[in-house]
């Protein structure tokens, strides 16, 4: 009997023993499992990360690409305006180098139009004489000579003389000095030159001054006629 009940009672123990041992392989199990599954929760978070971190370079690159492209267009308008600059700086250069070499005479022809006025003048006296000796006309054609090359002075520097008389009056091109009563010609019409003007490659060197036509007054007796 005593011998029955040891050994029931080496059997629990082993029984028991071998239920630890479950417990003891279960629990170790289970915190392997934990620990794998820890183990892939830290890798999926560390391949979150890397993802966002990746996603953020992106994102820079991206941003940074985006600044260089701009930054490319801003210097590519500043480079076309300054090339437009420079190219109307040049043309304006262009322009006044000729107009100083072409009107750089502007003020001495002017000049030289007032001694050819005053040569005209004193040839207009001379003719109005009835009697010349050989001394007035050797004057006289003293005087046209130097008219002459006045004249071929001026028209080497591109000086015109304008065409007034009979011409319809432009202010552009003449001065009227008077109003002449005239019933031949239509109204406006230069019918008479004082003084000659001139122009200088297209450019207004001194008006004509002119008298302008204009249609008589009636009289009375022409008034109750009509």
């Amino acid at each position: 009997m005593t011998e029955k009940v040891k050994i029931n009672n080496e059997t629990n123990k082993e029984n028991d023993l071998l239920d630890e041992n479950k417990i003891e392989e279960s629990s170790a199990k289970d915190q392997v499992k934990q620990s794998l599954k820890d183990e892939k929760n830290i890798t999926h978070e560390n391949d979150n990360e890397s993802h966002t971190e990746e996603e953020d370079i992106n994102e820079n690159k991206k941003t940074t690409e985006e600044k260089l492209i701009d930054e490319v267009h801003l210097l590519k308008d500043e480079k076309l305006r300054l090339l437009a600059e420079m190219e109307n700086l040049r043309k304006r250069s262009d322009r006044e180098r000729i107009d100083s070499i072409r009107f750089g005479s502007f003020n001495l022809a002017k000049d030289i139009l007032s001694s050819d006025d005053n040569l005209s003048r004193a040839l207009d006296v001379i003719a109005e004489k009835e009697e010349k000796n050989e001394t007035i006309l050797n004057l006289i054609d003293g005087l046209k000579m130097v008219q002459k090359e006045f004249a071929n002075i001026l028209k080497k520097h591109g000086v015109k003389k304008i065409n007034a008389l009979n011409e319809k009056f432009d202010h552009n091109f003449h001065q009227a000095m008077v109003e002449l009563e005239n019933d031949e010609v239509e109204e406006g019409i230069v019918i008479q030159e004082m003084q000659s003007g001139y122009t200088m490659h297209d450019r207004l060197l001194r008006p004509s001054m002119v008298g302008v036509s204009k249609k008589p007054l009636k009289k009375d007796g022409d008034i109750k006629k009509d």
